[in-house]
This record gives C-alpha cells, structure tokens and sequence, in this order.
C-alpha cells in the first residue's frame, strides 16, 4: 500500500495507480491537505475525493481511500455523498480513512475552523455517527452539538456494507475509544513497535469496555521508508527526500519510527510490528518518481512476508 504527498499531478497520480497495480499493491492511498505539510512554498495538492473518485474510473482492482480525510473540511453529509459516489464509481473499492485534523496554517489559509483538540474530537465522533447512519437502511435524524441531519435518507448507498471506516490517531484515549465504538480499523503513524503494542493494548480494552470484539477493529500504520539493497542507496535516497523536502534528515533517528535499511533490514522490522499488533502497513511514498524503491520493496519485502 502506497500513501501519496502533495504535489502530486493527476498524471502522476495515474502513474502511480499503475506502478501499484503493476507491482502489486493491494492499495493506494492518498493524504487529504490543501497546503504542503512540509509548508514548502509553491506546493499545492489536487482535492482527495476528486482524486479518488477519477482513479476509480480508470483502475479496476486497485482499493482506494485517504489516509486521512480531517472532519474540519467538509459538513459530513457532503463527506458521505463523496466517498459512496466515488465507491460507486470504483465499483465498490473505496475506504474512508479520517481523522479530527491537524495542520492550523492550512486550517487559517482556507478558511476551515480550527477548534482545540477535545472539539474537533467532538466534531468527529458526530461526523462518524452520521457518515455511518447515512450509509445504512432507511432515513434517520441526528441532533447533536455541531451537526444535525432530519429525516435523511441517503441516497444510492454505497457498494460495501459496511463501507470500511479508518480512524487516525495516536493511540489517545480518547480517539481509541472513539474508534472501538464507531471505526473499523484505527491507523497510526511513524510509530514504534514497542508503542503500537501499547496502542493496541488501549484498543482492545476499548473494545472489552464496549462489549466488542477487539478482533474487529484491524490496526494498522502508516509509515514513511527509506530502502537500499546496499547503505549508500539507503543514503542515497535520504538525501533525495532531504532535498525534497528542503530541510536536514538524520537516518538514525527515522530508524525509531521508519521503515529504513536493506529488505532484509525493513522485512525483520515490520515482523516486529506484526508482533506488536500491527495488521496491514501503507507506505509514505515521498519520492513519487522513484519507482526501483517500489519495486525493491514489493519484490523484496512484500513477497516475502
């Protein structure tokens, strides 16, 4: 799985869905920002749902979604039409990854509000709770704090029942608690083993809470990697990220949280974060021209787990 940066054009967003394809990626998935979050000056980003819903015209295997959508953007009715629109489109292959937002300076410049944390995590479990209710049989109402729909029955619903729902966050109390009750997967990202461990632990006593089973909320990472058959390609390739993204790169502290090293090195890696929990893994790929990584990596390390 491939996790898309800004910057990226519909041409190469094609090419990318291909190499995916090509390589055997089961996904791609891309992040949901306006402004560049490495604040490069001159960098913008085609909108996520257009984005999406386009490749899904023009791919028929390959499983799309964001990674992740921030509930600050957009009212969650229009997030719904958009991911069944574009589910319907792909055929029934689309994911909705979201998250309560993050990135103030995009916030500001476009305008999108931009509450303290315990409100945009408010405004999140509602938008969960609508997103949810707007994709199953039959119209309901929802009156809450920042939302409210009457009466709303939603029409098509999408393909998949259910249509999978990723939450983003850190493994915070409350982001967990909400994903036992509302999500089907939780996503993390640049994290290590030892703390996806403890992440699931917070999970399953979520899910226990709640009279789930922890076996049904799937938890997965996103991570950024930096592979070479030998150190100087590894090298290689961090001075071509430092490069890009205009500012210095210390290999040995992305080592904490990155997938970075040979096949070997980056395959014994994610089987300690298999150990930890961790069930699927997408991939930061900030390079977008560089597709021997991608190639190395499918070839290397995912034909071999």
């Amino acid at each position: 799985m491939i996790e898309g940066q800004e910057d990226v054009t519909w041409d190469d967003w094609r090419r990318l869905a291909q190499n995916s394809i090509d390589l055997g990626f089961h996904a791609l998935f891309r992040s949901d920002h306006y402004l560049s979050v490495d604040e490069a000056p001159g960098r913008g980003s085609l909108d996520a749902w257009s984005t999406i819903a386009a490749l899904g015209a023009v791919t028929d295997s390959l499983r799309l979604g964001t990674l992740v959508s921030p509930a600050t953007f957009r009212h969650p009715s229009v997030l719904a039409k958009m991911v069944v629109t574009a589910d319907r489109i792909s055929g029934g292959r689309v994911e909705l990854g979201i998250g309560a937002g993050w990135l103030e300076s995009e916030h500001r410049t476009y305008g999108f509000p931009f509450p303290p944390l315990g409100m945009r995590l408010d405004r999140l479990a509602e938008q969960l709770r609508i997103i949810r209710a707007s994709w199953g049989a039959g119209p309901f109402s929802f009156h809450g704090d920042h939302w409210s729909v009457e009466e709303l029955d939603a029409l098509p619903k999408p393909v998949q029942q259910p249509c999978p729902l990723i939450l983003g966050g850190m493994g915070g109390a409350r982001s967990v608690a909400i994903a036992a009750e509302l999500a089907s997967e939780y996503n993390v990202f640049h994290t290590s083993p030892d703390q996806a461990r403890a992440i699931r632990a917070r999970l399953d006593e979520a899910c226990h809470r709640i009279g789930r089973d922890p076996s049904t909320l799937r938890f997965s990472l996103m991570d950024g990697f930096l592979i070479g058959e030998t150190p100087g390609e590894v090298e290689a390739r961090a001075l071509e990220l430092e490069a890009w993204r205009g500012k210095p790169i210390d290999i040995d502290e992305l080592r904490a949280t990155w997938l970075v090293g040979s096949p070997a090195e980056i395959t014994g890696r994610l089987g300690e974060y298999r150990d930890a929990g961790i069930e699927r893994v997408m991939l930061q790929h900030h390079l977008i021209d560089d597709t021997e990584a991608l190639r190395l990596f499918a070839e290397q390390v995912a034909d071999r787990l």
